[in-house]
């Protein structure tokens, strides 16, 4: 069974700590750094006496410079460029842990009332920066909201704070409850419930669970004046448009979430997995378009390219697609033969399925693996950039946004795999690595980005499918949108006038100056 496969924490590393942040891996060989800070310009300082307001209503309140770094820290390669220089990020701040949600409210009003900036924090697992203090200000630690308040055994809902890490939810919900959300993120046990709602993320195995906006039937949410919204708590209405979605995806810029109400299945008893081989990635997306079109939905549908295959599985020469699936196993088999019988027709060998799908299952929750053959020196950087769009655009975007990476002067190798997959497109999560001149990392880092952007804008493809917006993403929202972006501004406008609520993320303006991506 898949499911019950990586219960326990995936990664074998002494410094981790049950139900609190994983340190990122280049931080033990980086202790706080004494540089002027790489992401902070211009910062909101929290005066005394509203430091002296703060320790009176919550837990516990950091201001040391030291503390700060290590409690801001996440796993952004913009992060790490400028820390393992001794240029921390953002260590200008008042760092807050709450205890409860009247914590979190009293938290927010006083923000509000200060005009002071909040950036809500948890696990810390983002890779864009979405939740940095840039400005300074407050950054709110919502770590200690980590319960399971209720199952509903008969609808098979369950709430649960914000604040609770993803292994440890799992756990108690598959122990406890003999259920799961079937919401595997690769940063699964290092990444909170709210966090996943907050940047709108998807598991490994969402073409058969959904991803986190479907399993989402309600939530609570403290709004930037300090007032507390409850919005849903029911599998669909037609009561206008769905105000739950506004917060999911929302990165902290529209209030705190506080609890979420979400679906969750019944344990599965029955796993198969298989795989196949194609002389090219672009037959290997028909071939998983075909399988999606004809109406299966296998848990797992990963296509990798060559340089992937090679890396994650020693097949360099194909292009490896791994099927696999669990539940009923009549729903299973019937899946799975739609995969064997598409998948005999296009591809050009048939794999060891069970070796392919143990490997995966050991190796798919490590980050950054690269596996090239090249030496890496101190100017290396990788990173992973994920997309989606429709069907027909997909062999051409890979095509071009590989050629327009590996076009960027430094850079070692582009690859990707297809990861999630719908009726009508599917989403592409490409790897960049690049090697350079110590001091031209950053530089390397943006333009390789910028050159996936131009090609991903032009075609009209969603600029990111599950990892967010922060700060990396930032400057290519507005023309990501398009036409749209006006009412993405509105909406804050409307929700945060002073606009306190994680500045200088998902592309909008902010009150209190620009910023460094």
């Amino acid at each position: 069974m898949i499911s019950r496969q990586t219960v326990t924490h995936p990664f074998n590393r002494g410094d981790y700590v049950v139900g609190a942040p994983t340190p990122p891996r280049w931080a033990a060989d980086c202790p706080p750094g004494k540089g002027e800070a790489s992401l902070q310009g211009e910062v909101v300082r929290v005066p005394e006496e509203v430091v002296a307001e703060l320790r009176a209503v919550c837990a516990a309140v950091h201001t040391a410079r030291d503390e700060v770094i290590l409690r801001t820290r996440d796993w952004w390669a913009g992060t790490s460029i400028g820390e393992t220089d001794g240029n921390p990020a953002t260590p200008e701040a008042v760092v807050v842990e709450a205890a409860d949600e009247e914590q979190v409210t009293a938290v927010v009003r006083i923000c509000h009332r200060h005009r002071i900036p909040l950036t809500v924090s948890a696990g810390r697992s983002n890779v864009l920066g979405a939740a940095l203090p840039v400005f300074g200000g407050v950054v709110l630690d919502v770590c200690g909201l980590n319960r399971i308040l209720s199952y509903d055994a008969e609808s098979m809902i369950v709430e649960v704070q914000a604040g609770m890490f993803g292994d440890l939810f799992e756990k108690e919900l598959q122990e406890v409850h003999a259920a799961t959300t079937g919401h595997w993120p690769s940063a699964f046990a290092i990444s909170t419930v709210g966090g996943w709602a907050a940047c709108r993320g998807a598991g490994q195995l969402s073409t058969r669970y959904g991803k986190i906006e479907d399993m989402v039937v309600g939530l609570d949410v403290v709004l930037p004046d300090g007032t507390t919204a409850t919005y849903g708590a029911y599998p669909r209405a037609a009561v206008g448009p769905d105000l739950r979605q506004l917060f999911i995806g929302s990165e902290g810029t529209l209030g705190v979430i506080t609890r979420l109400r979400l679906r969750t299945h019944r344990l599965p008893a029955y796993a198969v997995a298989r795989a196949y081989g194609f002389d090219t990635f672009a037959a290997g997306l028909e071939a998983c378009r075909e399988i999606l079109q004809r109406g299966a939905t296998p848990a797992v549908l990963r296509l990798y390219d060559e340089q992937e295959s090679g890396t994650h599985f020693g097949e360099p020469g194909t292009n490896l697609l791994l099927v696999a699936d669990e539940g009923e196993p009549v729903l299973v088999d019937a899946t799975m033969a739609v995969a064997a019988e598409t998948c005999g027709e296009r591809a050009s060998v048939t794999l060891d399925g069970e070796a392919v799908f143990a490997r995966w299952l050991d190796e798919r929750m490590l980050v950054g693996k690269a596996g090239d053959g090249f030496a890496k020196g101190p100017g290396f950087v990788a990173d992973t950039c994920e997309i989606a769009a429709p069907w027909a655009a997909l062999p051409d975007i890979y095509r071009e946004v590989v050629a327009a990476i590996e076009g960027v002067r430094g850079t070692l190798r582009a690859s990707a795999h297809q990861s999630h997959a719908y009726t009508d497109g599917a989403c592409l999560y490409f790897s960049l690595r690049g090697d350079v001149e110590r001091g031209r990392r950053r530089e390397w880092y943006r333009a390789a980005w910028d050159a996936a952007a131009q090609v991903l804008i032009r075609h009209g493809a969603a600029i990111s499918h599950h990892h967010g917006v922060g700060l990396l993403r930032s400057p290519y929202m507005e023309e990501a949108l398009g036409s749209g972006y006006p009412t993405l501004v509105a909406v804050k406008q409307a929700l945060d006038p002073h606009g306190i609520m994680n500045p200088g993320k998902l592309g909008l303006p902010s009150l209190f100056g620009s910023v460094a991506h």
